[in-house]
């Protein structure tokens, strides 16, 4: 059922979003270039507006919002329920999933950081 929803909305939001690009070219121009500006895609100058902005609300472009979305359902964690087996990358590119690391009966321990 969560599918079918977020394959409705996502759906919907592609059609109304192209039907604008299409009937308000300048405006929706700015409104992504305003989105871009959120995600600092805009700072790159080799990384123009031609480049990614048509791609939006293409069939591509439902298709890749539908696999995150859809993907993002099966990571929810819960407090005191099963954790995900939420997939991870080695340092060697390998994809792996969280529980392949577990070793017997021993506690997994995760632990988030940041070296800048």
């Amino acid at each position: 059922l969560q599918k079918i929803l977020i394959l409705l909305h996502v759906t919907t939001c592609v059609v109304v979003g192209k039907t604008l690009m299409i009937l308000f070219p300048n405006a929706m121009k700015r409104y992504i270039l305003k989105q871009g500006e959120k995600s600092r895609m805009n700072e790159n100058p080799k990384f123009s507006y031609e480049n990614w902005g048509p791609t939006f609300f293409s069939f591509k472009y439902l298709l890749f919002v539908l696999k995150v979305k859809w993907k993002r359902l099966e990571d929810e964690a819960y407090e005191g329920h099963p954790a995900p087996n939420t997939p991870v990358v080695t340092f060697d590119g390998e994809v792996r999933h969280l529980f392949d690391f577990m070793q017997d009966n021993r506690p997994l321990i995760l632990n988030f950081g940041s070296c800048t």
